[in-house]
Order: structure tokens, then C-alpha cells, then sequence
């Protein structure tokens, strides 16, 4: 055992050769997580984890042993629960899951196996866009060749192929699309309603979802647990490694190392592993080549999910308690640079846009909100003035998540917002009849980022909010 810890540590979430079989993993010293969770048995297991400090990679920074330890907690004696790998990646600006399941699809297995373990599951799911067809072929060789060799687990893993909307990877949307529906966002998070439960839930495709699970003579809530590529990947070696390895890298409250994304006006867009507690001005410089020659860098986005940081932030750590403290988050670590050609009403607009069209429109917060912002920013844009522009912007946006069924209409109003508070003088001009600058920016997913070049969906400026396309 003490030999396969000490190869473990040659492992790492984007090895610079990537991992092709089981055979490799194995000698690389893949296993040794899930041996030492059946070991530790399901209480210790999280105890590691939560021991480890580590935080959930999708987004929200959530302590993972917590999360893990609430799926337990919520069940009832005979109730079934679920664990669920997020691999839906769309975040603007996002390619870390999907550069971690190129080059280690094995580790991802293992840490859901380990998840699902330490949680009691009695089935386990990976939801991955059905487009991502390099990723998905490695993941499905990846789990036949762990269940072959019994490093799966005991507890039945599922790949579960699905759309390309941006709510497939919000965690109660996965779960509607692994029941066989559209990923329309619930209101009850999945370790109070998870999978197939049979508990009363308001919603278009509301209703229970028995055939081939269990069921029981009352109504019952599947409480599920959702953790996202990334985290279940750092799962497995803190499983492997130990707690205290975890703890020794990046900072008190953001401990362990977070896979970022740099894209947009740089010079090499690319991912990497960075520890946390980087500057943004040095993850730009490491990860993206830094700003391309004779631009400054004027905002940087952390996907479409948080405020934005300007230029005179850049030296914050990357870290969840850094990122606070500008009054930002620190989201998936997907960063989109923008120069100082960019126009800050422009940016706002195709943000906008872009959480418009993704949005389900089940509550009136995106269905009537992010629209009516959209169409305001349009006018700023264009000069269709018919009015105080800048003003009703204003008030849309404090009103916009009124009633809000998921995070999205929140999305809208932490980047807009932030955009009009940052750069006021660009929306006063607009609404004065200075055409603002334009340069045809888009804000879209990412299809592919190898080599130093980013492919984005050229679809999204033709997608509408019924999720077709013009």
C-alpha cells in the first residue's frame, strides 16, 4: 500500500501524457482512492474529505464533505439515494472538465465511485453533453475498462448523454434530463428532491420517474448528490493522498489546486493547473500567454456567472476568499480577458443574450427579465433611445430575479450590473447618442481549446429563446 501512495503522486488532473488505460492508471498508481474509502468505510470517508478543506469545482465553492454528508443525513432509512458527475460543461469561457476527462477519465470514474460509496447510493450517473464526442468516447472506454477490472466500485455507473443547453450543467436540470426530460431547472435542490422521487414538485415535467428504481409505500425525496468532474477527480486523491496533502497547497480557505480556463483577447488561450492563491494577473500571464501586444487588459470575466473584475483588480488571489473580497466569485475558473477595445455596453449585451436564449423560461425572471434588459441594452447599442435608457436599465436589473426558479436571472443581474457600475460613463454616452465601439463580440460555449486556439459554437448568435436556432 505504502508503495502505491508514494507512485500516486505522479498523478495529477492534466498529467502531461494522458492517461489511455486502465493498465496506465493502475501504474500510475490509480486505485488506491477508492481501497482506502472501502477501507475507512462511508463516515471516514467523508471525514477525509472533509478534512481535505476541499470545495466544490462547478461553481459555488460548496465544502464537498459537507454536501456529502447532507445527502446522507437527508434520507430516510429505506429511501434510495443517487450520486451524479456533472460533465455538462458550458460556462462561457469554461474548459476544465473537459480537458480533465481528455486526460484522465479514469480518475473522474473513481471519485464518483468513491462519492457514491460514501454516500450510500444505490446508482450512480455522469450527465455529459451527447456533442462532446471526444470526451464521452474516453469516459465510456474508461468505465468499461474499470468495471472489467472491478475498479469501478460496487454501486452502477451510468453515462447519460445529453443536450447542449447551458441548464443541462445546473445540477437539478441534469437531473430532469438523466429522468429522460429537458433540463428545466427545479426549485428544491437535489439532496432534498433528487432523482426519481416521488414527492410532490412544481414544474412542467413534475411527476414520479419509478420504473426500474426502488420504491417504497410512502412518498419519498431520493435525496442526490451532484459533484462536478473536477471535484470528483480531487476526490479521488485526496482519498489516495490524504487530507493533509490537499491542505498543503493553495490557501487556508481554498485549499488544493483549481484547473483554470483563459480565453478570449490573449495571446495563447489554453488550461492548466493552477495552486490556489495565483494572482488573476498571473493566471492570465501562465495560463493564457497574457494580453495580446499593444492592448491592456481592460475587464476580465469569470465566466457569465460573477461581477466583473477590472483592470486595477488584477493582482486579486484566485481563491474563493479573494475573489469576496472584490465583491466577485470565483466561479469554474473559466476567465474571459477583454482589451481595452472592448466596450463595456457591448459585453453586457451579448452576456445578456447569451443567459436570454439559454434560459428556460419556466418563471417570469428570465422569461420576462432577461429579455426586457437585452432589448434595452439593444437600444444603447444601436441608438433607439426612447428615453432615460440608462435608468430603467437600472431598475430592470434590481427587479430581475424576482421569483427566479434557478441561478441564471441572478447571472444576469451580478455581470450587467456590475458592467453598468464599472464603466458608467460608457452607458451615459450611449444614452446621450455616442455610439459606443463595437468589434462583433461574441459570448459563447467553447467547442474546443487545444494548441493555443479557441473553437467557440457559432450557432449561439443564431440561437433563439425557444432553444432553436435562425
Amino acid at each position: 500500500m505504502e508503495d502505491m501512495i508514494a507512485s500516486v503522486y505522479d498523478l495529477v488532473l492534466l498529467p502531461e501524457v494522458p492517461v489511455t488505460s486502465v493498465t496506465a492508471y493502475f501504474a500510475a498508481g490509480g486505485g488506491v482512492g477508492l481501497a482506502r474509502a472501502l477501507e475507512l468505510g462511508p463516515g471516514g470517508t467523508v471525514q477525509e474529505v472533509r478534512l481535505s478543506g476541499l470545495r466544490g469545482r462547478g461553481g459555488a465553492g460548496f465544502p464537498t464533505g459537507r454536501k456529502w454528508q447532507s445527502v446522507r443525513d437527508s434520507a430516510g432509512v429505506d429511501e434510495a439515494r443517487y450520486a451524479v458527475g456533472n460533465a455538462a460543461e458550458g460556462e462561457p469561457g469554461t474548459f476544465k472538465d473537459r480537458a480533465i476527462l481528455r486526460a484522465n477519465p479514469y480518475g473522474v470514474i473513481e471519485g464518483l465511485a468513491i462519492a457514491a460509496s460514501a454516500v450510500g447510493a444505490f446508482q450512480a450517473f455522469i450527465g455529459i453533453k451527447g456533442s462532446f464526442r471526444t470526451e464521452l468516447d474516453r469516459l465510456e472506454r474508461a468505465l468499461t475498462e474499470m468495471e472489467a477490472e472491478g475498479a469501478a466500485g460496487s454501486v452502477p455507473i451510468t453515462i447519460v448523454p445529453g443536450p447542449d443547453e447551458y441548464l443541462f450543467g445546473e445540477e437539478t436540470g441534469m437531473l430532469q434530463v438523466i429522468e429522460g426530460d429537458a433540463p428545466l431547472p427545479r426549485l428544491v435542490p437535489p439532496y432534498l428532491h433528487g432523482l426519481f422521487a416521488t414527492t410532490p414538485e412544481s414544474g412542467w415535467s413534475a411527476g414520479p420517474h419509478l420504473a426500474g428504481h426502488p420504491a417504497t409505500e410512502f412518498a419519498g425525496s431520493s435525496p442526490t448528490l451532484v459533484n462536478n468532474v473536477e471535484t470528483l477527480a480531487t476526490a479521488a486523491l485526496v482519498l489516495a493522498r490524504g487530507p493533509e496533502w490537499h491542505r498543503s497547497l493553495g490557501t487556508a480557505e481554498s485549499a488544493g489546486v483549481a484547473v483554470c480556463t483563459v480565453v478570449g483577447d490573449v495571446a495563447r488561450p489554453g488550461v492548466a493547473e493552477v495552486a490556489m492563491g495565483t494572482s488573476l494577473r498571473d493566471v492570465i500571464e501562465r495560463v493564457g500567454g497574457g494580453v495580446r501586444p499593444g492592448r491592456t487588459i481592460k475587464a476580465v470575466l469569470s465566466g457569465v456567472s460573477n461581477p466583473v473584475v477590472t483592470a486595477d483588480q488584477l493582482d486579486v488571489p484566485v481563491s474563493y476568499e479573494g475573489m469576496e473580497a472584490i465583491g466577485t466569485g470565483l466561479g469554474s475558473c473559466g476567465f474571459i480577458v477583454c482589451d481595452d477595445t472592448t466596450s463595456a455596453v457591448e459585453l453586457a449585451r451579448v452576456v445578456s443574450r447569451f443567459l436570454y436564449v439559454e434560459s428556460c423560461g419556466q418563471c417570469p425572471a428570465c422569461k420576462l427579465g432577461t429579455g426586457t434588459i437585452t432589448d434595452h441594452l439593444d437600444a444603447l447599442l444601436s441608438g433607439r433611445i426612447e428615453g432615460d435608457e440608462v435608468e430603467v436599465l437600472g431598475a430592470r436589473l434590481r427587479s430581475v430575479t424576482d421569483g427566479n426558479r434557478c441561478y441564471l436571472p441572478v447571472e444576469e443581474q451580478r455581470v450587467v450590473a456590475s458592467l453598468l457600475r464599472a464603466f458608467p460613463e460608457e452607458f451615459l454616452e450611449a444614452q446621450d447618442g455616442v455610439p459606443p465601439r463595437t468589434r462583433g463580440l461574441q459570448i459563447a460555449k467553447l467547442v474546443d481549446l487545444r494548441d493555443g486556439v479557441a473553437v467557440y459554437d457559432e450557432r449561439q448568435s443564431r440561437k433563439l429563446p425557444d432553444w432553436t436556432y435562425e
